[in-house]
Formats: C-alpha cells, sequence, structure tokens
C-alpha cells in the first residue's frame, strides 16, 4: 500500500470520527437544562425537506418576552400534550444544545417534558367556576 493511499485512508477516518463525535456531543451533552412557565401561543410542524416541531410560549403579559423551542419527532407524546394545551398556561421542562442542526430542530433548546398550570395573571376557583 503505498504512502500517499495510507495518508487518504487515515484522513478519511479521522475526519469520520471526528465528526460523529461532535454530533454526538452536540447531542448527548447538554449546555443547560430548565423550567420555563408561560402561555402555549403556537406549536407548529414546519420545514421544507425535513419537517420539525417548533413551539413558542409568551412569558409575560403583553408577549414581548417569547421562548422559542423545538420538540424531537420522536417525543409524540410530547407533541400531542403540546396541541392539547395550545392558548393555555404551561409549564415545560427542557434542555439547551451547544448546537443544533436542521434534522433537529431551529432552536437549540428541546422541549423534555411538559405539564398544564394554573396562570398566575388570574385566579381561577373551580369549585365556583369563575374567575375572582
Amino acid at each position: 500500500m503505498s504512502v500517499i493511499r495510507k495518508i487518504f485512508i487515515y484522513s478519511v477516518l479521522f475526519f469520520t470520527l471526528g465528526l460523529i463525535g461532535y454530533i454526538s456531543f452536540a447531542y448527548y451533552v447538554p449546555y443547560s437544562e430548565g423550567v420555563r412557565s408561560g402561555e402555549l401561543i403556537k406549536i407548529s410542524n414546519k420545514g421544507y425537506l425535513v419537517k420539525t416541531w417548533e413551539g413558542e410560549i409568551s412569558q409575560g403579559i403583553s408577549g414581548a418576552q417569547i421562548f422559542k423551542f423545538s420538540v424531537e419527532g420522536k417525543d409524540q407524546d410530547i407533541i400531542n400534550k403540546l396541541k392539547e394545551y395550545q392558548g393555555m398556561y404551561v409549564k415545560v421542562d427542557y434542555i439547551e444544545r451547544y448546537r443544533t442542526f436542521f434534522w433537529w430542530g431551529d432552536t437549540r433548546y428541546f422541549i423534555t417534558k411538559v405539564q398544564k398550570e394554573n396562570s398566575p395573571h388570574f385566579n381561577f376557583n373551580s369549585n365556583q367556576n369563575e374567575i375572582e
């Protein structure tokens, strides 16, 4: 085997392993984890070639602070809950990744859990079925 061929094979192998390592690091090692809450104002499946689930939560009364997030397609339970809770006040757990790729989503924030919450802006008394 010639020296040039060995260099080429080792270069391709090194590049491939580096790429696999980089993508694995970006996917499995979170930059941060947290919880946010607000009114769920958008959940949509968008994209031209690769469809991704994207959403937005309004974190203020005026809607001035918007939290944009993505949901992995494999998390169908979370997607269904987000569709059900559209327009309601929700609390979401998320991870922030160092980087995202077009086939994962548009944002670096990925929802891992969602639950419906009571809005802090309105005190709803369920026994009387009215807003106090």
